[in-house]
């Protein structure tokens, strides 16, 4: 926490700092021990990391926090920890003109106040934050350009994407500064001749037609986009023409989910040219070599022509998926031995099939680098495919490297520094500036010579035999037979999300969890964006776990708030108040699942959603009917309920095999509670046939006592008449029989039997027994089982 409060009151007096000629000087004296910038910054946030880490692995609010809490070092250790924290919050809250906490503890609303201090004071640090990240990037609040476009000092820039990199003498050399934003530019979607499909259906191949083929392409994908040009289904009735979709689906159903070249791919062998020991080619220098900007049909197809002719080339993309809910492709990156090409994606998206007829070709090697992704990208957005994959960060991962990625090739290899500020820019942005352009090209331009260094490698690992070239091939061969798969919405998906989550929700606020994350999907898919643009999962989170009662709650739980939440607030406050409304259910934390507990055997789960502890061991701490009846209830003490949560700790995995009372089997009492679990759902999915086996089981109850007062009105008109007959001594033995059985069941329950007459215990004399073996001599009877001494 202090480091981040020493960069952010370094990185206000650098942008407040007008003249940043004695930049050097400066660094050295305000920066003690590091560097520069930069590398103070590098520093302070692994500190944070660290801290972060630290803080996961703490015991957790609860039972587990109180029984730590017990101890005296470990309390100690956590005031003192308290008191170093709150000292150097202080000192962040004075140095921003905040004021500092309070050391009253003995107030009763000062935990209320020091709460109080610390929001404000963060909202002031936060909002000093922003107003320096919005200088730094460009932007006025008063629509005044702070950073025109020419030439202008140096400064230290904080920003991921905008910061200066080389060394100290080359960043203060005069240079042009580009701001590079996205903001407000046209949606790219809406320029697409077919509408991007956000349905909550699976993914269907775009492929219509099958390049390099071995096994013909399935007629349904061929013959898709001749029923499309030639629609004769509305020519018939509607219900006839849904008929016949449904029976050209059915036919085709193994068809339309499977990779369309898996035959190709299974037969597929290395080719002979990877078994061989490379010549490494030396890349040319990339001012050099000539790079075309692709965006007509006309040159796609020279370039498809271009890389029949060569036996490899390298690949890459640039995908953008904050401003869309699927994602997209926005530039592909090839690069030959002798050129780049970049290929504008979301202007020739329609005619991207036509480089099926290169990247299925077997002849052919493409060299990629991570392509676990781009193999998805490519079948989804354009429906291409690749055989013949050679992926070097597979390779890489083979030959052990320390580190996989292409940053680290490009080093190892060509003495190259990669240029990461615009790794996660908007791609979509058109015209390309030249910087974006430039880094783009760069990521396949040194490939083909990483590809030919890294096979050579394999060769001097495996002693000349190409053994790790093919375990390199064969995991490529396995990426590229990866299918795209559309995530679906189904009512179970917000229990992935939830189980990441380190919080435990009660029923209300997990109702409000999976409305919320209904509604989120729903509106992504229609507006097209993506799930963290309608709403962040952290925001998700806190609206549920906080279940705010006015529209103003929840915008107060979003900082800052999204567009769409603003204009739906209406909308989830109905269904926080939707949530309000369910039945609250005691939390309780989730334990960790036994693994000899089965959850499918419901035969003996019982239905009541009280807990039993009366199978604890020990005496049950929780009063019986029979007790309550009998004297008034003690309410549990807090040591009491520590002591209940404490044995139900120590539970045996095994007592389910035990036999037990009533039969009831034993389950984990968290585990019908927990909604990750699965005695949860099951309990759920047979509720209505438990509470009609309960009712079976009320209405044999109540037959069974109406038959016994039937009996004892019997018994009781038999004794009547024999009583008029006069038969006194028949009278005097079946009296008390009768009066014992018209007693109430309370009444047989508070009477209890006399107490036996206590017989004084005499120990047997063994000297007296008939057996001789007690009788001190050597003659031993002889006994029809053999007897064990103790020691053995």
């Amino acid at each position: 926490m202090a480091a981040c409060g020493r960069i952010e009151m370094d990185t206000e007096e650098n942008s407040g700092s007008q003249s940043v000629g004695a930049a050097g000087s400066g660094d050295a004296a305000m920066f003690s021990g590091f560097k520069d910038m930069d590398a103070f910054v590098k520093h302070g946030l692994g500190a944070v990391v660290a801290v972060t880490k630290a803080a996961a692995g703490l015991p957790q609010a609860g039972d587990e926090y109180d029984f730590y809490r017990s101890f005296p070092a470990f309390q100690s250790f956590c005031e003192a920890q308290g008191d170093r924290l709150l000292q150097c919050m202080s000192l962040l809250m004075r140095y921003h003109g905040c004021r500092a906490h309070s050391r009253d503890r003995n107030s009763l609303t000062g935990l209320e106040e020091s709460f109080d201090l610390v929001v404000d004071s963060n909202d002031v640090i936060l909002e000093r934050a922003g107003i320096l990240l919005d200088e730094a990037s460009g932007v006025s609040r008063t629509q005044q350009p702070i950073m025109p476009v020419g030439f202008q000092p140096p400064k230290t820039v904080v920003s991921s994407w905008n910061r200066r990199g080389g060394d100290l003498a080359q960043r203060n050399t005069l240079e042009t500064i580009r701001l590079l934003q996205a903001k407000n530019i046209q949606r790219p979607q809406l320029k697409f001749k077919e509408k991007v499909d956000n349905s909550n259906t699976p993914f269907v191949l775009k492929i219509f037609i099958k390049p390099n083929a071995i096994k013909p392409l399935s007629s349904y994908f061929t013959n898709k986009r001749l029923r499309k040009e030639r629609p004769e289904d509305l020519d018939i009735p509607a219900a006839l023409a849904d008929f016949v979709h449904q029976q050209r689906t059915q036919e085709h159903m193994d068809d339309m989910f499977a990779h369309p070249y898996q035959y190709e791919l299974d037969h597929l062998l290395m080719p002979e040219s990877l078994m061989s020991k490379p010549e490494p080619q030396m890349y040319r220098p990339i001012d050099e070599t000539p790079c075309k900007f692709i965006d007509s049909l006309e040159e796609l197809v020279m370039l498809n022509e271009k890389l029949a002719k060569t036996t490899e080339f390298a690949v890459d993309l640039e995908h953008h998926s904050y401003r869309s809910f699927l994602g997209i492709t926005c530039l592909m990156q090839i690069s030959t031995r002798d050129e780049d090409f970049i290929i504008d994606t979301l202007e020739l998206r329609s005619e991207m099939y036509i480089l099926n007829e290169t990247f299925t070709d077997p002849a052919i090697t493409k060299v990629f680098h991570g392509a676990d992704s781009d193999i998805e990208w490519l079948q989804k957005d354009f429906g291409l495919y690749v055989v013949n994959l050679f992926d070097t960060h597979q390779a890489a991962r083979t030959l052990n490297l320390g580190r996989h990625s292409l940053d680290h090739l490009l080093r190892l290899y060509c003495s190259v520094d990669m240029d990461k500020r615009y790794q996660l820019a908007d791609w979509r942005i058109r015209p390309l500036p030249q910087e974006m352009f430039e880094y783009a090209r760069a990521d396949t331009h040194y490939l083909l010579y990483t590809y030919d260094r890294i096979r050579l490698d394999l060769l001097e690992a495996a002693n000349g035999q190409p053994t790790l070239i093919q375990v390199a091939w064969q995991k490529s061969k396995t990426i590229s037979l990866k299918v795209y798969m559309k995530p679906i919405y189904t009512e179970h998906s917000y229990l992935e999300l939830y189980r990441k989550q380190k919080t435990t929700f009660n029923t209300q606020q997990l109702t409000a969890f999976r409305l919320l994350y209904g509604w989120r999907d729903k509106l992504a898919r229609e507006q097209d964006e993506s799930t963290g643009y309608v709403l962040p999962n952290h925001m998700l989170t806190k609206i549920s776990e906080n279940l705010p009662k006015e529209p103003q709650g929840i915008i107060a739980c979003c900082n800052p708030v999204p567009p769409l939440v603003r204009q739906q607030v209406n909308e989830l406050h109905l269904l926080i108040q939707q949530a309000r409304d369910m039945p609250l259910l005691k939390v309780r934390h989730r334990q960790p699942r036994v693994p000899l507990f089965g959850p499918h055997d419901i035969s003996h789960v019982p239905e009541s959603p009280l807990f039993d502890f009366s199978s604890s061991p020990g005496k049950s701490l929780i009063p019986s009917e029979k007790d309550t009846k009998q004297k008034k209830v003690v309410p549990l003490t807090v040591a009491q309920q520590k002591a209940c949560s404490i044995m139900e700790s120590f539970e045996n995995p095994f007592r389910m095999y035990l036999p037990s009372k009533d039969n009831n089997i034993h389950i984990s009492k968290t585990a019908k509670y927990d909604p990750s679990s699965k005695v949860y759902e099951i309990s759920n999915r047979w509720k209505l046939q438990s509470i009609e086996q309960q009712k079976k089981e009320a209405e044999a109850q109540q037959e069974a006592r109406a038959r016994a007062r039937e009996a004892a009105k019997r018994e009781a008109a038999r004794l009547e008449a024999t009583k008029r007959e006069g038969d006194s001594s028949h009278l005097e033995q079946s009296a008390p029989k009768a009066k014992k059985k018209q007693l109430n069941p309370t009444e047989k329950a508070s009477k209890k039997a006399p107490p036996e007459a206590s017989v004084p215990f005499k120990p047997f004399d063994y000297s007296e027994a008939p057996l001789k073996v007690f009788s001190g001599t050597t003659a031993v009877c002889q006994l029809p089982f053999p007897l064990i001494s103790p020691a053995e």
